[in-house]
């Protein structure tokens, strides 16, 4: 329980203070713990490292700055997370969107690739353990307010262990690649999210099934297809599947768990196919 208090108040300090330099220790010091046991517990239960937490969760919110403010300086942007130069702030960008600042606000959709996470647990024989990884979508109240019955497309990415096994990095660049099909397969109307680790889902503006299945038909059409890692061709596939939203997923515990639910039955459909 102490690990996850620990994380938990790590990730709040981190969220407050992303536009200003913010060093490890500074964020261990907040949670009265040691560098090191900071770093231990975000590689066991995030997988990441606390500075790489952090370049993506700022790069994720600059990512929306570009987008939502299309006609604001770049080097502005940069400055507002604490970058003095173009240069290093197109380098940390690159890192986690695979494209520079001024090729992302050319795209059409934007979603967090990167989310702030609200973690979730579950007590077992061997003590506190990680269920999840659930992020926070309470922004999104109001928008599922008012789609009640509209549809909900998910997808999962399938054997994304072994593509971490190849590399990490490798790994980012396969959920990416999830984000971006989905957004190309979104239209104007939908919105697109992230609810886990690899998983996203599509709130389209939709009640008609004929819709969201010729969505879900334009995501699996494209499953098969390579990313490319170092010149190693990696096929990425997606579990794809949907559900109707309804007036009770405004409490957004309920969407998801109804959500991972959904995506375990689409999982063991399409392993036994």
């Amino acid at each position: 329980m102490q690990q996850l208090e620990i994380l938990t108040n790590a990730l709040e300090y981190i969220e407050k203070n992303l536009a200003a330099p913010i060093k490890t220790e500074q964020v261990a010091a907040s949670c009265y713990c040691s560098k090191t046991s900071l770093e231990n517990i975000f590689r066991s239960l995030q997988n990441i490292s606390v500075h790489d937490y952090i370049t993506r969760r700022r790069m994720t919110l600059a990512g929306r700055e570009l987008f939502v403010h299309p006609n604001k300086r770049i080097i502005d942007i940069a400055m507002d997370f604490g970058y003095t130069s173009n240069e290093a702030f197109t380098r940390s960008f690159y890192q986690v969107w695979n494209c520079t600042p001024s090729e992302f606000r050319k795209k059409d959709h934007f979603a967090e690739l990167f989310p702030k996470y609200v973690s979730y647990v579950q007590v077992g024989d061997g003590g506190i353990q990680m269920e999840r990884k659930n992020v926070d979508i309470s922004e999104l109240y109001d928008l599922f307010a008012e789609r009640k019955d509209c549809y909900l497309v998910y997808c999962d990415i399938r054997f994304l262990m072994r593509i971490n096994d190849i590399s990490r990095k490798a790994g980012d660049l396969a959920i990416l690649e999830a984000l971006n099909r989905m957004n190309a397969a979104a239209s104007q109307e939908d919105y697109v999210f992230r609810i886990g680790a690899d998983e996203f889902v599509m709130l389209t503006g939709s009640r008609d099934a004929a819709y969201a299945e010729q969505i879900v038909q334009k995501l699996l059409a494209q499953n098969g297809q390579p990313i490319n890692y170092e010149g190693q061709e990696i096929p990425v596939t997606l579990y794809v599947g949907l559900m109707q939203s309804e007036q009770h997923f405004v409490c957004y515990r309920n969407l998801l768990n109804e959500l991972y639910e959904k995506m375990l039955e689409k999982k063991k459909e399409m392993d036994e196919k």
